[in-house]
């Protein structure tokens, strides 16, 4: 079975405690959470007080991802609110091994991001050093977007270099992931399947994720 990881920028920001009842009462594993600085991203999201005061009210894992430039700024102040796993993009990190090695030297698992257009081969020299890769399955920025179809080919090719590595990594696909993909996602190497429209736009969202969940 999948982890689910329901992305809070879908969630009604005016009741997040609702978002938050949803989430700890249902199938769900993960909290996902986008942080975006309207530079690396053409959006602003939130930040580390919003997510330390979730966490208060939380006792599921903090899958917190970083869409900024360099991350490496507010590392340590993730990790102060709450981040278990903090996810910073390829495309951010000039210096990205230094970046994983900061992170877990902070105590957080430690994931790479990368955007629709970005090879894999970026990953070949630190794949066993990471914890998590996560595959952008629309470009970042915005929810609601088209699932972009060539990212079926880049998780199985992700799959062949963590199992060539012998890696421990895992496969996260985030954005556009729905009830009708997320078996195909899985079955080409995803272990965990972000979602934020399909299940806060759902009539039973407490529903949607234990289906979700039971996609084998």
């Amino acid at each position: 079975m999948p982890i689910i990881a329901p992305s809070l920028l879908a969630a009604d920001f005016t009741n997040l405690q609702s978002a938050i009842n949803l989430i700890e009462n249902s199938q769900a594993d993960w909290y996902h959470l986008d942080v975006m600085d309207g530079a690396f991203v053409p959006n602003i999201s939130f930040g580390q007080p919003v997510i330390a005061a979730l966490k208060l009210k939380s006792s599921k894992f903090f899958d917190v991802h970083l869409m900024v430039e360099k991350p490496e700024r507010y590392a340590e102040d993730f990790k102060k609110a709450g981040a278990d796993l903090l996810t910073v993009h390829a495309e951010a990190c000039i210096h990205l091994h230094r970046n994983i090695q900061q992170i877990k030297a902070l105590g957080m698992q430690v994931g790479v991001a990368l955007n629709p257009h970005t090879p894999i081969e970026c990953l070949q020299y630190i794949i066993q050093h990471i914890d998590l890769v996560c595959l952008m399955s629309v470009n970042p920025g915005f929810g609601g977007q088209k699932f972009i179809e060539t990212t079926y080919q880049k998780i199985r090719e992700v799959k062949q270099m963590i199992d060539a590595t012998f890696s421990s990594a895992i496969i996260e696909i985030d954005g556009g992931v729905t009830l009708q993909n997320a078996k195909d996602l899985v079955d080409a190497g995803a272990t965990v399947l972000v979602a934020g429209n399909t299940v806060f736009s759902a009539t039973n969202p407490t529903q949607m994720i234990a289906d979700l969940k039971a996609v084998k």
